[in-house]
């Protein structure tokens, strides 16, 4: 068909439809020797003979129509970057070296402008004082979007006292006994740091065993804060320092749980944020006094119906603050680890040393069978002994004598062996686990290892 016929009259309802053919019909028109009819060529033949490429005048201009392996003369509209729904491309910014300069921050926060980032990109591949400026901004950011837990590492603090103090020993060193209290009171100040006012009012549940039953009391983040402050004090006042709870010398009488009553029921009003700083004072002026008593010598700490040595409490005091901080931090939702493996041994350590003490004060409340024993071991002789091994971070073997505080454990009178991990036996001696839920290897002595289970849950107290 020629080019004219190509324009043959429609129907008033028909629209022309030549330039909306598909691709495929382009192509087979041109294998067939025809190009794309359009205004350049009307649709002619350009093999043909004294046909030139367009109504009056060569189609290329010179003189020589369109051969067939010839693209067409005239491409097909390109499509507009409008009509795609992109963004059109930013233009570029002519910009100072000291403007590129100040957006350097904003660019490695991804904070600039699409122009401003491209031209602050190409500004970095022809200036490398400002690239390796960007490099280290770009690290630094990574550095506040890390994916892993916020809480630091237990063990960074220690790292970096080590290497301090092994390039310039401390005058008064702290006691190795006491470090484990001032880490873990260094990390709940770094807890307490980050949360906010509101959370300071967050409800928390003291939670302890007695008897044979749990106990719990509510109360808030601060008043978990002002528990701490208050026996903490029983530290303080063996020191010789002020007690918190006034100068009258009571509350040296008094036992943790009743020293907290009487510092509630002292405060006006419910205890808030406030209540931070004088613990912060108070735990920073134990750890610098104990650093003066060479060893701790006999100093004694009293607990109303019991006492402990200088150097135990101080082990209780760091035990206690990691698992209040624990009730704080699940109250707030942020993320808390067990203590460094090394001052975990210590407290369990302390806890496998007060087993004995505590089995026999149970078994004379009847609250602990007597044994296959009809009498006291003597002081220093061996008995029936459990095993207790203790799993994981932390972990280690300890032999518990079961007839007498008094009496040596020893493996050749084994009766029992119980395993826990070692997060699991602090928890279990904190009162937040059940005896009977502890999850526990056991072999041997039924009675005799229930006996330790619940002797170790009693260990807690509020």
């Amino acid at each position: 068909m020629s080019g004219a016929g190509r324009f043959e009259a429609h129907d008033e309802h028909e629209e022309y439809d030549a330039p909306f053919r598909s691709n495929s019909d382009e192509t087979s028109e041109r294998s067939a020797g025809y190009d794309a009819p359009g205004p350049g060529n009307g649709g002619q033949r350009p093999s043909e003979p004294g046909r030139t490429g367009g109504p009056g005048g060569p189609g290329r201009g010179d003189g020589r129509g369109d051969g067939p392996d010839r693209p067409p003369r005239i491409p097909m509209p390109r499509t507009s970057v409008e009509d795609t729904g992109l963004p059109l491309p930013a233009p570029a910014l002519a910009l100072p070296h000291d403007v590129l300069k100040s957006l350097l921050g904003a660019w490695a926060l991804a904070a600039c402008s699409p122009a401003e980032t491209a031209a602050v990109e190409e500004h970095l591949g022809e200036c490398g004082s400002c690239a390796e400026e960007a490099l280290r901004l770009r690290e630094a950011v990574g550095l506040l979007h890390q994916p892993e837990s916020l809480d630091l590492d237990p063990m960074l603090r220690t790292r970096v006292l080590e290497s301090c103090l092994d390039r310039r020993p401390a005058d008064i060193p702290v006691p190795e006994w006491a470090a484990p209290y001032d880490a873990e009171t260094a990390r709940l100040d770094a807890l307490l740091q980050d949360i906010g006012d509101a959370e300071w009012h967050a409800p928390v549940r003291l939670r302890w065993f007695e008897g044979d039953a749990t106990a719990s009391r509510r109360t808030t983040v601060a008043g978990v804060i002002a528990h701490l402050v208050s026996v903490d004090g029983l530290v303080a006042v063996a020191l010789g320092l002020d007690d918190p709870l006034g100068e009258n010398g009571e509350g040296a009488a008094l036992s943790p749980a009743e020293r907290t009553e009487a510092f509630w029921r002292a405060s006006h009003f419910p205890p808030t944020r406030s209540v931070r700083a004088p613990w912060r004072e108070q735990s920073h002026t134990i750890v610098r006094s104990v650093s003066f008593t060479s060893g701790g010598g006999k100093l004694a700490v009293p607990y109303g119906d019991f006492e402990l040595p200088l150097r135990d409490a101080m082990l209780d005091r760091a035990f206690e603050c990691w698992v209040h901080a624990e009730d704080i931090a699940e109250a707030v939702d942020y993320p808390y680890d067990p203590p460094s493996p090394r001052h975990l041994n210590r407290m369990i350590d302390l806890a496998a040393r007060m087993l004995p003490v505590v089995l026999a004060a149970r078994r004379c409340a009847g609250l602990a069978s007597p044994g296959a024993a009809r009498h006291l071991v003597p002081a220093g002789a061996p008995g029936r002994t459990l095993r207790l091994e203790i799993e994981g971070t932390g972990g280690g073997e300890w032999l518990i004598p079961l007839d007498a505080p008094g009496a040596v454990g020893s493996a050749d009178h084994e009766v029992a062996h119980v395993a826990l991990d070692g997060v699991e036996f602090c928890r279990l001696a904190a009162g937040h686990v059940p005896p009977a839920e502890a999850a526990a290897g056991q072999i041997g002595d039924r009675e005799a290892i229930r006996d330790v289970l619940f002797a170790a849950a009693s260990l807690s107290r509020m």
